[in-house]
């Protein structure tokens, strides 16, 4: 059963974060085309439908194949079951060339976090999958199994700012030459003598980097911002919901830029104009009325540009 409240859109599935900031952010007229590129539960996707007339129309993305499930039946809706990195393809597939709003809701859903088999959380115990699109081969314990030393200490640094990220990559690479790493208990107990500070913490640190590598989550949120400029009509906007400081300083640089090549001055002393405009000066945090409802959405920061 779907229930509208303050915080949000909440079922059994997901509880959606920061609802009507991300949504009064990019529906700015009735009639007009919209994708949501991480449908979930569907809470930022029926909200865009409440707000369009029968001429509007929703695209909606989602890599995971539950999420299909969740599905209203509306015709203005069209689902397309891939990775957001396609946007750009699957449009142009259902002839639409350009349209008036995107909003991406980045990281994992509830429903992701709360089946043990997806081994997405640490609460439980079960194989380290980590895959959001089931179709995809690369599973955490093959990293943990495949990775060489280097490439993994990179990894826990730059993706999960663990701090200890070269004894860690060695206590693996010492621990899967014994035995291979195949489980989260598996694994808690290979390093847990690593562990610094609060081991939640250390932990969820250690399964975002994991997490990230596996799905190439920062691979593809690049690719589609670089595609949302062209797939944008004029003053269309895109917002973006984030949830830890690798997405956003991404999406903070893209928006400042419209690109993500060198922004020098060329040759010619000219410098690149930037085809956006920032609409939220600062990234929008939620409520604490919606923090104290839904803790996970702590971390979340939106923000949004228009295409000029």
């Amino acid at each position: 059963m779907i229930n509208n409240n303050a915080t949000g859109m909440t079922n059994a599935y997901h509880t959606t974060v920061m609802l009507k900031e991300a949504v009064d952010g990019i529906v700015t007229h009735a009639d007009g085309v919209y994708v949501d590129c991480t449908f979930g539960g569907g809470g930022h996707s029926r909200e865009i439908l409440g707000r369009l007339s029968a001429k509007g129309r929703l695209i909606a993305f989602d890599q995971d194949e539950a999420a299909k499930n969740n599905l209203p039946e509306d015709d203005r809706l069209i689902f397309v079951p891939h990775n957001f990195r396609h946007l750009q393809r699957f449009l142009r597939l259902y002839a639409m060339e350009k349209v008036d709003g995107i909003l991406a809701d980045l990281g994992v859903s509830s429903h992701q976090f709360n089946v043990a088999e997806r081994g997405f959380s640490i609460r439980y115990d079960a194989a380290l999958d980590m895959r959001m699109d089931k179709r995809a081969t690369l599973t955490a314990a093959d990293i943990l199994k495949n990775y060489p030393e280097e490439k993994l200490h990179k990894l826990f640094e730059q993706y999960g700012e663990v701090t200890n990220s070269k004894s860690l990559a060695k206590a693996i690479v010492a621990q899967r030459s014994l035995k291979d790493i195949e489980t989260i208990s598996q694994f808690k107990v290979a390093v847990y003598g690593l562990v610094k500070g609060n081991p939640n913490k250390y932990f969820a640190q250690v399964f975002q980097a994991l997490r990230i590598e596996v799905n190439d989550e920062l691979g593809a949120l690049k690719e589609l911002l670089e595609q949302s400029v062209a797939m944008l009509n004029q003053q269309g906007r895109i917002a973006v919901i984030s949830f830890h400081s690798l997405e956003d300083r991404l999406v903070k640089s893209f928006f400042k830029n419209g690109s993500f090549e060198e922004q020098e001055d060329n040759i010619f002393g000219i410098k690149k104009t930037n085809p956006l405009k920032i609409i939220t000066k600062k990234p929008q945090a939620p409520t604490e009325y919606e923090i104290k409802n839904n803790p996970r959405s702590r971390s979340a920061r939106l923000r949004i540009a228009e295409k000029k």
